[in-house]
């Protein structure tokens, strides 16, 4: 079997789940935002289901991406020798600055679930909208930087 190729395909598909529910929660939080006032039988149904998407598919499909992420590390270092200057490759740097910045990202959208459920509304169904897409543009730029592996030596 090859060990790294199962790696990489589980680590694909836990970034897939990942990426699903932080497109969606920010689209659920302009509807929540616009659509149920605080105390309402509809803010308690946007409650739940933002609290579950969170501990049900991001918070697990983030742990699991991290996890097989930093054994595709280890792998390349390790079991390919290729040492730890691997970790210098611009690709990578790319990489790893873009799924920290995902990682924080993912840390406010939990911080804003927190608020919302709090009855506050610190941010508007504008600002949701607006931000939806920025998981997907990371994405899509730390996809190419791994597929083009650009600046390798």
């Amino acid at each position: 079997m090859n060990w790294y190729d199962l790696l990489r395909g589980l680590h694909i598909i836990a970034v897939i789940a990942w990426m699903a529910g932080m497109l969606y929660l920010p689209r659920l939080y302009a509807y929540h935002t616009e659509t149920a006032p605080p105390g309402s039988e509809f803010d308690a149904h946007f409650q739940v289901w933002e609290r579950k998407l969170l501990r049900i598919i991001i918070n697990p499909a983030m742990t699991i991406t991290w996890l097989l992420g930093l054994a595709l590390l280890w792998f390349h270092i390790v079991a390919l020798q290729r040492g730890w200057g691997f970790l210098l490759q611009p690709w990578l740097i790319v990489k790893l600055a873009l799924v920290t910045f995902l990682s924080g990202w993912h840390g406010f959208l939990s911080g804003a679930r927190k608020k919302l459920a709090a009855g506050e509304r610190p941010k508007s169904a504008k600002f949701w909208r607006a931000t939806n897409e920025i998981p997907f543009l990371i994405a899509v730029v730390a996809v190419l930087a791994v597929t083009l592996e650009f600046g390798s030596r």
